[in-house]
């Protein structure tokens, strides 16, 4: 199936990435520059311009009184939800309507080449170039490995262009059906929302797509992918002849799938890159997985607490209340803005608990477990369910006090 994105390659383009391409044996790159220039300043867009003015219009008592490291984490998950929501459509629809696919044998699966699959590898490659982007430039807030994984995605879907495994570009795609389950889950506790009805039917979802896409769909798929690329190292021309699409054009499309094959050589190194990275992603899926289901039943856990504690047959308690810079929050709000989910400090929690050396502590020891927060509302909140922070003084008020 050739290309089917309505612009051609921009011949400035084309000229700008042929020496890279050369250098590096990205021969089909060139072919697709523009679709990746595109994406990535499309996403880019969407951070910087549409993400803030839309959020603002549709949660004005939220979006605006985040501070800034909130706010630049909500954009990334906005632009998230728009990418993987697209490119699972996308890499869906091509998988459908490309029926060169479904006659592929293990030779074309590895060297083999069609336009959509290279669609499919630009709109993921441009996205993961606007990634790098984001958190080379904030490694203060999203950490040494996310920028990790940054570099690792681009390299793994630049490899592609060789091409490399062109035809499990689309395949390894549909990782991200989970991703926008994700996306909401957080949004659901920026929004006031953990523990509530809609949470749990989206953290039933994000569970069930993770385990379906990522662990059943995704491991079946490398374990294919391994046997392809198995077959490609040990191949020998003199023993096993060349298949008929070198010679013969696809029937549908009149592509010829095997132009870029060369030598019908797959380098160690490439292997080697290309299934250790693949292995150590499927390896993080089964450690996400378990650290998901963990996090979800805590969550669900300490709220089904909370309301039995408040439920019939017991005395009522009188709330304490609070400001935190001129406004009230409850405890999981004001904890959510003095930490970040992976265990590090926000600008406010940095001024607030300065002064509080055991909770730095319990911050640097258990970063990214949750106990960090547990922690902090142990130290911070002393029991209370609403503080008051004036500046960088906290202390808790009582309904009747802030009636006064």
């Amino acid at each position: 199936m050739r290309d089917p994105f309505p612009l051609p390659p921009s011949p400035l383009l084309q000229n700008l990435s042929r020496p890279i391409a050369n250098a590096l044996s990205l021969y089909t790159l060139p072919l697709h520059i523009h679709e990746i220039a595109l994406s990535a300043l499309l996403y880019h867009f969407i951070y910087t311009i549409v993400s803030p003015r839309l959020s603002a219009l549709l949660f004005p008592r939220t979006y605006p009184n985040l501070n800034r490291r909130t706010k630049l984490n909500w954009d990334v998950h906005v632009v998230s939800l728009v990418q993987s929501s697209f490119i699972n459509i996308a890499a869906l629809w091509v998988m459908w309507k490309d029926e060169e696919r479904w006659g592929m044998g293990w030779e074309e699966r590895v060297w083999g080449y069609t336009g959509a699959g290279g669609l499919i590898q630009a709109f993921a490659t441009g996205y993961f170039v606007w990634d790098l982007g984001i958190c080379a430039g904030n490694v203060g807030i999203f950490g040494v490995g996310m920028l990790a994984h940054a570099v690792s995605a681009l390299v793994v879907f630049a490899l592609g262009f060789r091409p490399f495994v062109n035809f499990y570009g689309p395949t390894f795609i549909l990782y991200e059906i989970s991703s926008p389950f994700l996306n909401f889950h957080w949004f659901f506790d920026k929004l006031g929302m953990t523990g509530s009805l809609p949470q749990w039917y989206n953290g039933i979802l994000l569970l069930v797509s993770f385990f379906c896409c990522r662990l059943l769909w995704g491991t079946y798929q490398s374990i294919r992918v391994y046997q392809d690329v198995w077959a490609a190292l040990h191949y020998d021309p003199l023993t096993h002849p060349k298949p008929s699409s070198v010679y013969t054009p696809a029937p549908k499309s009149g592509e010829m799938l095997m132009q870029y094959a060369g030598d019908f050589s797959v380098p160690t190194w490439l292997a080697v890159v290309y299934l250790g990275a693949n292995i150590v992603l499927n390896t993080l899926n089964f450690y996400w997985y378990g650290k998901m289901i963990e996090t979800i039943k805590k969550r669900f856990t300490e709220a089904g607490e909370k309301k039995k504690g408040a439920g019939i047959g017991t005395a009522p308690v009188e709330k304490e209340e609070g400001v935190m810079v001129q406004g009230v929050m409850d405890s999981s709000t004001i904890i959510s803005e003095l930490v970040e989910e992976d265990g590090t400090l926000t600008e406010a929690g940095s001024r607030i608990l300065e002064s509080k050396e055991d909770v730095q502590s319990v911050i640097i020891s258990k970063n990214g477990t949750g106990e960090s927060k547990n922690g902090i509302e142990k130290v911070v909140m002393n029991g209370g369910s609403f503080i008051e922070v004036e500046q960088t003084q906290v202390r808790r008020r009582t309904q009747a006090e802030r009636e006064e």
